[in-house]
């Protein structure tokens, strides 16, 4: 039956596709999964159809991947569309659509591995300061832009959990600000502190838009006037990659968080505070934050004792 649904186009075919995904979606808690899952059976769906005698099997999920990595996609990418179909293929067998055994052969098709470790990006100190200092105070967008990467770089949140940032969980805490109770991956609830700028900017968000209550963020119309809704996620992205763009800097959301971390740590910040702050379960996830696993500046080729000459000591 599956076949038939992926195989099928046209308006009843789109409708069954949408309800067998919609049981795949349903099951998963991350509004980023979701949408990572969505985006990935979508277009496993366009190159399935590609080919009018391709079947649902073990050796098509493999053929695909194999494409993929032709591409140049990455691991994680890789494996992220291969974790949406093997969820797709268990949710057609759970619910009749496909014979287990074709659903088994699909959950053994492998992944790709990565290999060593990647380098991610941080902002240094001075970078940062920059990056704060581009949003213009004088516009509404501005005061909230400001107020976003304050956020993201004095609290290391991540943007989901910025963007559903409510006034009441700003709150004074042993004689400073606080961000208390914020709900994290697997439930985890964590308070983080917040330095003095980063509650200034907040303050001079809400006393601008007039907020004192509901989600700290809201998103601005280009007239310059506060909506009711919600700042989203991705637009906390955008954001993020204009002012960084401005900067001639690699960060995103997530490069803040990491350098949030990197500068506590730089700052001798105790490791188990900074994963405290950031809500990781384990500190070795704290330590990639980092980067303490791979020191790029005090690295082993620097140790070796050759000092060739000739040609090979000038490059």
């Amino acid at each position: 039956m599956i076949q038939v649904i992926v195989r099928q186009e046209g308006a009843r075919g789109n409708d069954r596709w949408t309800i067998i995904t919609s049981l795949v979606l349903d099951g998963l808690s991350s509004p980023h999964t979701r949408r990572a899952y969505s985006q990935a059976l979508d277009e496993f769906l366009i190159w399935f159809r590609d080919d009018p005698v391709r079947q649902f099997n073990k050796a098509a999920v493999q053929k695909y991947r194999s494409e993929l990595e032709a591409k140049g996609l990455a691991p994680s990418s890789i494996n992220v569309r291969l974790s949406a179909i093997r969820r797709l293929a268990l949710e057609a067998t759970d619910n009749g659509l496909m014979a287990p055994e074709l659903a088994a052969g699909i959950a053994r098709a492998k992944g790709v591995k990565g290999c060593g470790m990647c380098i991610v990006h941080w902002l240094t100190a001075e970078q940062a300061e920059h990056l704060l200092a581009l949003p213009d105070l004088r516009t509404l967008k501005g005061i909230c832009d400001g107020a976003v990467l304050a956020v993201l770089l004095g609290a290391g949140l991540r943007r989901s959990q910025l963007a559903g940032l409510g006034c009441e969980r700003i709150q004074e805490r042993d004689g400073r600000w606080v961000i208390v109770d914020l709900l994290g991956k697997q439930g985890r609830i964590r308070s983080v502190p917040i330095p003095l700028w980063t509650y200034a900017a907040i303050v001079r968000w809400k006393s601008a838009a007039g907020i004192s209550e509901g989600p700290v963020f809201r998103s601005v119309t280009r007239s310059g006037c506060v909506t009711p809704r919600q700042l989203s996620p991705q637009g906390v992205f955008m954001i993020v990659k204009n002012y960084a763009d401005q900067l001639q800097v690699v960060a995103r959301p997530h490069d803040l968080r990491r350098s949030f971390a990197k500068l506590a740590h730089n700052g001798e910040a105790p490791l188990e505070q900074i994963q405290l702050s950031l809500g990781h379960a384990s500190v070795v996830t704290t330590e990639i934050y980092l980067g303490v696993k791979q020191n790029l500046y005090d690295a082993p080729c620097d140790r070796l004792g050759i000092a060739p000459g000739g040609n090979a000591a000038h490059v």
